[in-house]
């Protein structure tokens, strides 16, 4: 069970608002890539089925959308943003979650004042503090937490997508480079939600 001493490290130096980020979809081939930022403040408590929030990864479809509904009633804020697959091959992907990740924090109705992100990198272009932490999701909190609704949330786009695309089954791969989805891009060609920058891609393109 993950517990709160980062976020509690930082509300007994002042900061009152603490926010999690993380992206979900860096790796897929096809879709956006989706950033969640859960906002919660000091009186905030980790108790019941919150007790099993963790790294999105090592949960199951069912529990991170029971997770979801849960985070989403108890933080003080949760917001996501989302950049499309245009926008990821004209300024790369790493360039694209970095710029998700702003928009759910600038998106967030209570303004967090200070940050965790998943991973090295700071989000740049916004004035409030950070701390960048490699593994993130699986030590703070507030960003396993942000993992969940990040990941929720692109599993809901990308099945959104997958009725205009029934051809690929997105709804089975998510995006994600499987057997199935190289097999289904082989047959049918690259379809507007697929990344064009992404080497399995942009081969077929070049044919």
């Amino acid at each position: 069970m993950l517990d709160l001493l980062s976020e509690k490290e930082k509300f007994t130096e002042g900061y009152q608002l603490i926010g999690g980020v993380d992206e979900a979809g860096r790796g897929p081939l096809a879709g956006s890539v989706v950033a969640a930022c859960v906002v919660i403040g000091p009186d905030f408590v980790i108790e019941g089925e919150l007790e099993k929030v963790m790294d999105s990864k090592k949960l199951s479809a069912k529990k991170r959308e029971e997770l979801y509904k849960l985070i989403r009633e108890k933080a003080l804020a949760v917001e996501i943003g989302v950049v499309s697959p245009k926008i990821i091959d004209k300024i790369n992907i790493l360039q694209a979650s970095l710029l998700a990740m702003r928009k759910a924090v600038e998106g967030c109705k209570t303004i967090p004042d200070y940050l965790f992100i998943d991973g090295k990198f700071k989000i740049p272009k916004i004035s409030t503090p950070q701390s960048a932490v490699i593994g993130g999701d699986g030590q703070v909190f507030c960003i396993a937490a942000a993992s969940i609704i990040a990941k929720v949330a692109r599993d809901w786009l990308i099945t959104a997508e997958a009725e205009k695309y029934p051809e690929y089954e997105f709804a089975k791969h998510k995006g994600y480079g499987t057997a199935l989805h190289l097999a289904k891009l082989q047959e049918f060609g690259p379809c507007p939600i697929h990344r064009q920058s992404f080497a399995p891609v942009k081969q077929l393109l070049k044919k």
